[in-house]
């Protein structure tokens, strides 16, 4: 065990170097421009970037890098559910949560024929729209069991969606003063249109703590919606599933996790004891600051596991397909922020 401990290591410190520089450059455009137009959290992702460009990370890196970009970027997650209430999520209001419920079916609808019709198969096709619509490689790694996916479509799907994963965090802020939106506004654009769940803290947090809690809430929300999805599609897969040795038993059994997963549970659990008044409020603060960290560590890693090369090998067609569901995802997202009126 402390030998299996200590190979988390190098990777591990590897990420909080990137977000040592991460701060320190941030801390520099506070000093020359009073504010930082690029917060540390985005700087970690592009210095993880940049570094993979030029230098792959070998064997002895990979744990620590994996566990910074998943396991830490999920228990701050968990640590986020300290910042919101069970009063946020009913301010958001009925009509926006059934708002959320129809984006996502009418996202998974869109982006499965923009998919069939620019020709590809099947099964990606139901990866690529699960995935755009609902939490990226989440929702991909739950949906393909279930369908019996190959692992080419898989795995091109999933490394698609983590590079134009980076790409909307770092571009949907700019949208900001160009649309001048507000941080309410904002968030609901962030929690419909950011794939993971912990990306919507990189998206949101250079914005405002408001943008923020609704970002995440809204998400949240989004993410429930792979439970009943995963659910119908098991329903159907007899049609979508090969007929081989793994299949001949039944439909895959699905667990708990694979419908929603851990760190969910977690944030909502973190959010009822804090709307039960059962977290001290001297303990916010810590909290908060603890989870921001570990995103930009996470962010850091986040950036050293993209290959820009991966845009290339994952074929035009993918790159089409995924890109323009994205945008008619976000189109239908300010047309829902503008219907309903949000401040």
């Amino acid at each position: 065990m402390p030998t299996r401990l200590l190979s988390f290591l190098p990777g591990i410190l590897l990420c909080v170097a990137l977000t040592i520089v991460a701060t320190v450059m941030e801390a520099i455009e506070v000093r020359l421009f009073h504010e930082p137009y690029l917060e540390a959290l985005v700087l970690a992702i592009i210095l993880g970037v940049v570094v993979r460009s030029f230098w792959t990370p070998g064997a002895s890196w990979d744990d620590g890098v994996r566990f910074s970009s998943k396991i830490l970027l999920e228990v701050a997650v968990v640590l986020l559910g300290a910042s919101i209430s069970v009063a946020t999520v009913v301010a958001l209001g009925p009509l926006l949560l059934v708002g959320i419920a129809l984006i996502v079916a009418v996202a998974i609808a869109t982006s499965y024929g923009i998919c069939r019709g620019l020709g590809l198969p099947r099964k990606m096709s139901i990866l690529i729209a699960c995935g755009n619509s609902i939490c990226g490689n989440s929702a991909i790694a739950a949906v393909a069991p279930v369908i019996d996916a190959e692992s080419d479509d898989v795995a091109s799907s999933i490394a698609f969606t983590a590079v134009l994963g980076v790409v909307v965090v770092l571009a949907l802020p700019l949208l900001v003063p160009v649309l001048t939106m507000s941080l309410t506004q904002y968030g609901i654009l962030a929690g419909l249109t950011v794939y993971a769940v912990p990306q919507v803290l990189a998206a949101t947090l250079p914005i405002g703590a408001l943008s923020n809690q609704i970002g995440t809430v809204v998400k949240l929300v989004r993410v429930l919606m792979l439970g009943p999805v995963v659910l119908g599609l098991s329903l159907i897969a007899g049609r979508l599933r090969t007929d081989n040795a793994d299949t001949q038993q039944g439909r895959p059994r699905l667990g708990l996790f694979q419908l929603v997963p851990w760190f969910i549970l977690g944030f909502l659990l973190v959010a009822a004891l804090r709307s039960l008044g059962l977290i001290p409020a001297g303990l916010l603060k810590p909290v908060a600051t603890t989870a921001t960290i570990l995103t930009t560590i996470s962010m850091a890693a986040l950036g050293l596991g993209v290959d820009v090369k991966t845009v290339a090998q994952a074929g035009l067609r993918v790159v089409l397909a995924v890109t323009t569901s994205l945008i008619v995802l976000a189109t239908m997202s300010l047309g829902l922020i503008y219907a309903i009126g949000a401040p």
